[in-house]
């Protein structure tokens, strides 16, 4: 059944939320992710293959453990709202969509992911409507309110769109994407460089003014300080992947270095 959005209420009341991209197509992974105390998951099928049956059983894991699962699909170029519909009728309570770049896309993604009248979604009683258990009426209205649509800004044209982007009835939260967006800024991974977190500062302005809570990703020592002494308060720390690969490299190296070996030469 589709249950209240804890993300959500915690950016309603603007509590810390720590979030994690998952990579890993697996529930365990999902599992993971949730007794460590994560408060969402962004279940990434833009980069990664996931069955829809796997991509179902995660989404199923982040329920039992208290997470808010969300899933990032494919993309924007192509908007198809039957890939939408088939996450959300998984229950997924979010979407999140890369390369947002104007208006007219959010109006599409939002129409796509709401039942009439904010939006086309199409009608179902399955799994995150308790398979018609309870008034399907009422779950269309709960559905609506609990649904997150999240855009990612990957682009200096979503940059210069921002506040007419931010104007679309629905958006909840934006998540930034400064790994595109600085090869939209012509200096792709130098995440660093003054033109992409001047771009990644204009988004979060125009998240203020407009009252969209931002999402920001700490990749850099104080970056997570920086961000929020600005007044934010969601943050997406990478991904189980990378986190993984870190701690198993630490933890090799812990004990290679200290009999003076390295694993590179071997």
């Amino acid at each position: 059944m589709l249950r209240t959005n804890l993300l959500k209420q915690r950016l309603l009341r603007k509590e810390p939320a720590f979030g994690l991209f998952c990579s890993i197509p697996s529930p365990m992974a999902i599992e993971l992710i949730g007794e460590a105390n994560f408060d969402f998951v962004i279940i990434d099928t833009e980069h990664v293959l996931v069955n829809p049956e796997t991509l179902e059983n995660m989404i199923r894991t982040a329920e039992a453990v208290g997470l808010t699962p969300l899933v990032r699909i494919s993309g924007v170029s192509d908007i198809n709202p039957k890939e939408i519909l088939r996450v959300l009728d998984g229950g997924a309570q979010g979407i999140v969509v890369p390369e947002v770049k104007s208006a007219d896309e959010m109006r599409r993604i939002v129409a796509a992911c709401k039942y009439y009248p904010e939006g086309s979604r199409s009608l179902n009683g399955g799994r995150p409507g308790s398979f018609g258990k309870h008034s399907l009426a009422d779950y269309v209205s709960k559905a609506n309110d609990e649904i997150m649509v999240v855009p990612m800004i990957e682009s200096l044209a979503g940059v210069e769109h921002i506040a007419e982007i931010l104007s679309v009835p629905g958006v909840d939260l934006v998540l930034e994407g400064a790994a595109d967006l600085s090869q939209s800024c012509g200096l792709p991974w130098q995440i660093a460089a003054e033109s992409v977190q001047q771009a990644l500062r204009r988004i979060h302005q125009a998240c203020d003014q407009a009252g969209v809570p931002y999402c920001a990703i700490p990749r850099a020592e104080g970056d997570y300080a920086a961000w929020h002494a600005r007044g934010v308060h969601t943050f997406v720390l990478g991904d189980e992947r990378g986190i993984a690969f870190r701690a198993l490299q630490a933890k090799l190296n812990s004990i290679t270095f200290s009999e003076g070996r390295s694993r590179d030469n071997r």
